[in-house]
């Protein structure tokens, strides 16, 4: 079922939808598992199960719950958001970390110049 040249760009909402239901209804019949007992472990009803196996639309929190019944979340994987530091952030991070650096030495060496006298 994994086809990694799918457009999904050029598809519409409903055949994205579509092949929603296509991958739930895969799934349940690899695990051999019936619609109702899909219903059951998810919390959902049988008709549910079968109008977004149809290709009906589905609420986005039953759709969460059908994928952990199906031990399916890892697809969530690709929504995760990792904070990452802008080039140009980090170039004026280092610039200032840099002038703070000639600073600091700057006033250790004015400290070290005086003698005290």
């Amino acid at each position: 079922m994994d086809n990694t040249n799918i457009s999904w760009t050029s598809k519409s909402d409903a055949d994205i939808v579509a092949a929603l239901g296509n991958f739930i209804r895969h799934h349940r019949l690899t695990q051999n598992i019936t619609q109702q007992q899909l219903a059951k472990a998810a919390g959902l009803n049988r008709y549910t199960i079968s109008q977004i196996e149809k290709g009906e639309s589905v609420n986005l929190v039953s759709l969460i719950q059908l994928l952990r019944a199906l031990d399916q979340l890892h697809v969530f994987a690709g929504f995760e958001v990792k904070e990452e530091i802008s080039p140009l952030e980090y170039f004026k991070l280092k610039k200032n970390s840099q002038l703070r650096e000639r600073a600091h030495n700057k006033n250790n060496l004015s400290q070290k110049e005086d003698l005290g006298w």
